[in-house]
């Protein structure tokens, strides 16, 4: 059941039964994409674990990974450990192969919603899952991975962002992330509703958001420099200790600005295939807008992540970032 989940899932085809029996533990469909596996015997270092993917219907790598995993555990390859929590987000956006239908839901993802839509309905359902799960595991650590891939090269291709929240970040968790091939991390400096967010702000979860390398059609992912990413998911859902490397081997960046895009005027002034972690000078020219004006790099060198310029008006055109210790 648990390797045909994903087909079910993009074909609306559900069993009757929404519970059953695995090799090492059960089973729940609680709604469609959202899949909870309980262990029959926990681990001493259990986490409750949440592994999310296909929040963007275009990003297909983390959905063969996570149908990976899943294959491993029904076929008794892996023994499950801890209480996991698996979500396939924007299902029709996934079955369309877009990154969304109506609006981006990795933005969508605050109590104080009150947008009305598909995707703002799956949020909504999607925040009450998690809150769920992690009532049900209250005394357990929590810990969140949103998986995904970016829509464009980069200087880094595999490379994890760490939400703003009070909360802070265990220094386990950057060993962990760099012997799973993370390459860099970039530290968000105020609040951005993502699904990794949200765990992190309501609920003081462990969580990132990951980038596992360039957008791509399902079968033409580059699944071999995901095997350190799918050892960490593999030992996290055993409850064992994944394996570590010292947070040296990655880069570290800190946001120091948001592109807004204010008016439909807007635009990036740099080729639109520029890749991730790009670099820009002192004095460069970087963005126009018929509100906001134009923005100049000042005195430091900053590096550009997420351009986008046709996203909707109001909303993030790219972040802007600096190397840190």
């Amino acid at each position: 059941m648990l390797g045909q989940w994903l087909d079910w899932s993009l074909d609306g085809q559900f069993p009757a039964a929404s519970k059953g029996v695995f090799a090492s533990g059960t089973y729940h469909l609680h709604a469609p994409g959202i899949l909870e596996l309980s262990p029959h015997t926990s681990s001493q270092d259990a986490h409750a674990c949440i592994f999310s993917a296909a929040i963007h219907g275009n990003e297909t790598a983390p959905v063969e990974l996570v149908g990976e995993w899943l294959s491993a555990l029904e076929a008794g390859a892996v023994t499950l450990g801890v209480p996991v929590l698996v979500i396939l987000g924007n299902l029709p956006a996934l079955k369309a192969q877009q990154r969304f239908l109506t609006t981006n839901l990795n933005r969508l993802f605050s109590r104080e919603l009150t947008a009305e839509g598909k995707e703002p309905d799956r949020a909504r359902e999607l925040m009450a899952a998690v809150d769920s799960f992690y009532a049900r595991h209250s005394a357990l650590p929590k810990l969140h991975y949103d998986l995904h891939t970016a829509i464009r090269d980069s200087r880094y291709p595999r490379f994890v962002v760490e939400p703003f929240a009070e909360s802070t970040t265990d220094a386990t968790q950057w060993q962990w992330l760099a012997a799973a091939g993370m390459q860099a991390v970039l530290h968000q400096h105020q609040h951005s509703w993502t699904f990794s967010h949200y765990s992190k702000h309501y609920h003081a979860a462990q969580a990132f958001t990951f980038e596992l390398g360039r957008v791509a059609p399902f079968g033409q992912n580059d699944m071999a420099s995901l095997k350190p990413m799918l050892a960490l998911l593999t030992a996290l859902s055993t409850g064992q200790h994944p394996e570590s490397q010292p947070a040296s081997h990655m880069l570290f960046f800190q946001v120091h600005h948001e592109l807004i895009r204010q008016t439909d005027a807007f635009q990036l002034c740099f080729a639109e295939d520029t890749a991730n972690f790009s670099q820009f000078e002192p004095g460069s020219l970087l963005a126009q807008d018929g509100e906001a004006g134009d923005f100049w790099v000042g005195d430091t060198p900053l590096y550009v992540v997420f351009p986008n310029a046709n996203v909707e008006v109001g909303a993030r055109a790219a972040l802007l970032v600096a190397p840190i210790t």
